[in-house]
């Protein structure tokens, strides 16, 4: 059986790893500005804690994604 073309735009684990690479980009900014943010205005650590641990589940998330994204490509090699 011949495998399916798929155009490179359309290809679903780029685009898994875009998305993954997006959610690691926008957590980091969003952290940063948060704790910086945050320091300015003198919130307590319960939230920086919060922050954090928000940051660290999104960042998890797209560590797991681009993990699955790696093995799709290892069974195909």
């Amino acid at each position: 059986m011949k495998e399916e073309q798929v155009a490179p735009d359309q290809d679903p684990k780029r685009a898994k790893a875009r998305i993954a690479s997006i959610v690691i980009f926008v957590t980091m900014v969003v952290w940063m500005g948060a704790s910086w943010i945050g320091g300015k205005i003198g919130l307590p650590t319960r939230f920086a804690f919060l922050f954090d641990f928000a940051a660290l589940a999104a960042l998890f998330w797209a560590l797991v994604v681009l993990f699955q994204v790696w093995r799709e490509s290892q069974k195909k090699g």
